[in-house]
């Protein structure tokens, strides 16, 4: 088995992803707004061989019916949230190998804003710079937050579209790569000629423009995309470089995996120039025993009010006002279809709306939770991804700086005995981590079609 990819999922939030963890002593998430927070973490995360610190991000926040949902208040949960966009410059400026993705939705902020900030944070990046691709996140309360109407689900996803086509052009058609020549003697900082605007009229957006940023070391910053519905699915197979699923059932997100790498090779894409990253929460001890004390004092921040208010965030559906003993009722969400699709079984003998909310207490909102020694554990990573094509792992951060502290310290060497895990993170740009491959995006990906063109390519 070759080695896996291995990121951290935080969010600049005082919470993990099960229950409130900020309320154990040894939290440090709490100091989630200072600088130092950040770059001690990430620090860590680099020296202890993982490829890339990942940010979950939202705009939107727990409500049912248009009504902030008090209870997610008072515990801290998914409230409240601040930007990760303006942590990534102090990031860069302490590490040197560490990549970075942020989540973006496609929703609220305009395309040319959007490949410009990238842009540049892949200069002071060095090319270790990703975005996750979003149609939406807690949709209900984010689109009232801007004023804007609803779309629905799938056109989300047509709109994303028109999204990635103008900023794909900003980033590798406006400039050539000899374009910036920074003479002094002669006076010419760039080659006019090598500079061209581009254009783009969408259904949904439109642009004529050139990115007013010259040509970073990736140009396209590694795209990943999260969401498997089937206009996600799709979306994936024609875009993403990397796709973030959830855990849960192996079969299931065997079947996610195939899908998207089915469609991809249908379009053109070989089908592992896609790779996949599973959400799931590693708790280890030096014991079965320990582990499982770890994992228990975990749950107890977690209750079944926490799993209805994540549930209620991420689908815009109270699962409390059904019966707790029967299926989950078949159910359309233009918030959030794939957190309603995971519980959807093809035989229709779904899970009753308590195992869902168990689910979530135990798991969070990504559903694979390995609890054991680094060998048991070790063993169930290689057993999950013979199982699901997986290509690596989003860990998910219960404690700060506890759940890293013993991935790195307990974990990481049985991984690296078994080949699991680099020995180190290479010196390169992100893509060229994680894919294997050149900085830009390969020949096959959209994104390639769409280069500066000289008359001698024309």
């Amino acid at each position: 088995m070759s080695p896996l990819i291995f990121a951290s999922f935080q969010a600049l939030s005082p919470n993990g992803v099960i229950g409130s963890s900020w309320r154990d002593p040894s939290n440090t998430q709490i100091d989630y707004l200072t600088i130092e927070h950040w770059t001690e973490l990430a620090k860590k995360l680099e020296s202890g061989g993982f490829d890339f610190l990942f940010f979950a991000d939202t705009f939107g926040y727990p409500t049912l019916d248009g009504e902030l949902i008090p209870f997610a208040v008072e515990a801290g949960y998914n409230v409240p949230m601040a930007d990760p966009i303006t942590i990534v410059s102090a990031i860069a400026a302490a590490t040197s190998k560490l990549g970075v993705v942020l989540t973006n939705s496609t929703t609220h902020e305009k395309p040319a804003a959007l490949a410009r900030r990238f842009a540049t944070l892949d200069h002071f990046t060095k090319g270790r710079i990703g975005w996750n691709i979003v149609s939406g996140g807690g949709q209900s309360s984010s689109t009232a937050l801007f004023g804007e109407p609803m779309i629905p689900h799938d056109e989300r996803y047509l709109q994303a579209d028109d999204y990635l086509q103008i900023c794909l052009r900003l980033w590798e058609g406006t400039w050539a790569d000899d374009a910036l020549r920074v003479d002094r003697e002669s006076g010419v900082y760039a080659d006019p000629d090598g500079v061209r605007q581009v254009s783009y009229e969408g259904n949904y957006l439109r642009t004529k423009g050139i990115l007013n940023v010259p040509p970073s070391p990736q140009r396209t910053p590694l795209l990943l995309q999260a969401g498997t519905s089937s206009a996600g699915r799709d979306f994936a197979a024609h875009y993403a470089e990397c796709v973030f699923v959830g855990g849960g059932d192996p079969a299931v997100v065997a079947r996610n995996i195939t899908a998207i790498r089915d469609r991809a090779e249908e379009i053109g894409r070989p089908r592992e120039s896609v790779k996949f990253l599973v959400g799931a929460g590693f708790v280890v001890g030096t014991s079965q025993a320990e582990a499982q004390r770890k994992y228990e004092n975990l749950l107890g921040f977690a209750t079944l009010e926490h799993a209805a208010a994540t549930f209620a965030w991420s689908t815009g559906v109270d699962l409390l006002k059904f019966d707790l003993d029967k299926p989950l009722p078949e159910l359309r969400s233009d918030i959030g279809q794939t957190s309603l699709d995971r519980f959807r079984s093809p035989d229709g003998n779904g899970p009753t709306v308590r195992e869902i909310l168990e689910d979530y207490r135990q798991h969070g909102i990504n559903g694979t939770t390995f609890v054991g020694t680094p060998e048991t554990v070790a063993d169930e990573v290689e057993a999950f991804v013979a199982a699901t094509g997986a290509d690596g792992f989003l860990v998910q951060q219960h404690i700060t700086p506890g759940t890293h502290d013993d991935f790195i310290e307990l974990l990481r060497p049985v991984l690296l005995k078994r080949g699991l895990m680099r020995p180190t993170r290479e010196d390169v740009t992100l893509r060229e981590q994680l894919l294997d491959a050149g900085p830009r995006v390969a020949a096959t990906h959209p994104g390639a079609q769409l280069k500066f063109k000289t008359t001698a390519d024309a």
